[in-house]
């Protein structure tokens, strides 16, 4: 048997491979690295590999139904193409046969575990690398059930988009009080938290979602309650708030005054737009300072992942550099799935006397994700309002 490759010496198609795996991507996506790994042909090696850190590590409770449709594809690939199957993965998927018999439809719409890997490149090489301190990895509770009202709970391209931005450009968000409205699972504040922020604030006005959000806050080492942890010098905190745009009053947005405003697929609904824009007017232009009190305070293990501040720095970044502009400033990015409902909201944010600068062609963040195949840069449109 060939010598296993050990973690922190792996390729990049190996590298793909595991996070996709923990991503969750769709079985045939995961299975297509296995294939690189081999030399087109899934070797012993590389079923060793996916036994020993993919399906033995894996948790039943959150993965057990995607486990046993992978591991069905995954056998019937290895069996067509003449190669034997390990009676590990045999005995495995044996197991989910009996032990989840019934339960798949149930599990399929409940809540899965997610672990979403942001691969940085390694400072001298710019290859990727598998080290512990290269790689960020952010475990979210999320729905894969986006429709039927669970939408909050789903995680969306356009926060993946503005994932990658945040960790690409930290100096941005460094020290910076930022906001973010429709927070989701909360990837995005978990970024922000990672590159330094000086204080997020997240929100959503569904409370399930919310709910969510600050189990994943816990997942990720970002402690939720109601103490005060100010006298921790290094600790970040993260604030929840429940925000229903609609029913947002002025003294209530005034409350936060973010240096940094930002959201993900947030245009999507053309009868809450007005509600949005009006939210992000009084945002950008609220004056009072910020209150101390915080809903759910929220310490940032620094020691589980560093901020990979010099590998985002030396990485290449395609595009002009990013303007900067003065005062308060958002930054939405969205996937334009209705262009009609795209132009009602730059329509109503230039009647609000907001400053709408599109910089999709301007700002090509780092891919950090190249094993989610479902995601393309290029699909995702980002605009600065001031």
């Amino acid at each position: 048997m060939a010598k296993e490759k050990e973690l922190d010496v792996l390729d990049s198609s190996y590298l793909h491979l595991l996070s996709a795996f923990l991503a969750m991507e769709p079985p045939n996506v995961v299975i297509s690295f296995a294939r690189d790994c081999g030399g087109d042909s899934i070797t012993e090696t590389v079923q060793n590999f996916i036994w020993r850190h993919c399906i033995s590590k894996a948790d039943v409770k959150w993965q057990g139904p995607y486990l046993k449709r992978f591991l069905k594809k995954l056998i019937v690939e290895i069996e067509s193409s003449g190669c034997v199957v390990l009676d590990e993965l045999y005995e495995q998927y044996a197991f989910y046969m009996t032990s989840l018999r019934g339960d798949d439809a149930a599990k399929e719409n409940s809540r899965v575990l997610k672990i979403i890997s942001f691969l940085f490149p390694d400072e001298s090489s710019g290859i990727l690398s598998c080290s512990k301190s290269r790689k960020l990895e952010v475990k979210l509770q999320c729905s894969l059930n986006m429709l039927e009202g669970d939408t909050g709970c789903s995680i969306w391209p356009s926060s993946l988009f503005l994932s990658e931005f945040i960790l690409s450009f930290p100096d941005i968000f460094s020290n910076k009080c930022c906001f973010e409205v429709g927070s989701g699972v909360g990837l995005v504040g978990i970024c922000l938290a990672h590159v330094k922020a000086s204080k997020v604030i997240l929100s959503d006005g569904n409370l399930s979602t919310l709910a969510n959000m600050k189990l994943n806050l816990e997942l990720n080492h970002l402690r939720t309650g109601t103490q005060l942890l100010d006298h921790h010098r290094n600790c970040n905190t993260v604030q929840c708030v429940s925000l229903p745009w609609e029913s947002a009053s002025e003294d209530e947005l005034r409350y936060f005054t973010p240096d940094i405003i930002l959201g993900a697929d947030v245009v999507y609904d053309p009868t809450f737009l007005p509600h949005l824009v009006r939210v992000l007017v009084v945002l950008l232009r609220c004056e009072n300072s910020v209150s101390e009190e915080v809903d759910a305070v929220s310490e940032f293990d620094a020691s589980q992942c560093k901020v990979m501040s010099n590998a985002t720095q030396n990485a290449e970044f395609s595009g002009d550099p990013i303007p900067s502009v003065k005062g308060r400033v958002a930054y939405i990015a969205s996937v334009v799935r209705n262009v009609d409902t795209l132009r009602y909201f730059l329509s109503l944010a230039k009647q609000s006397n907001l400053i709408v600068t599109d910089l999709t062609e301007k700002v090509k963040p780092f891919n950090f994700l190249p094993y989610i195949k479902s995601y393309q840069q290029s699909g995702i449109k980002m605009f600065r309002i001031s």
